[in-house]
């Protein structure tokens, strides 16, 4: 049985190259490479390949948003991060 971790993403950062440094509600954070979803095809990922609106990122209910209503889940992107070796953990601030 999987186990799924109830995190939030409390800060983040848009970064070039279409990707993302996060912070999670864990103390872990890291970077994230967007660019292959932006790839997919999709009405509410097309706006998101124009690296200005891509910037427009911001945290709401603890998901990555876009204000076209885009998110990315908080827990899905900590386990995809956590599986390919992305995160660290810090010390809370």
């Amino acid at each position: 049985m999987a186990e799924f971790p109830m995190v939030d993403v409390i800060k983040l950062k848009p970064l070039d190259g279409f990707k993302l440094w996060v912070r999670f509600t864990d103390s872990s954070q890291g970077v994230c490479d967007l660019a292959a979803m932006i790839a997919e095809d999709g009405p509410m990922i097309e706006p998101l390949r124009e690296a200005a609106y891509f910037n427009r990122v911001f945290v709401e209910m603890g998901a990555p948003t876009w204000p076209n209503g885009f998110d990315i889940d908080p827990i899905h992107l900590y386990m995809k991060m956590k599986a390919a070796g992305l995160l660290e953990h810090v010390a809370a601030a």
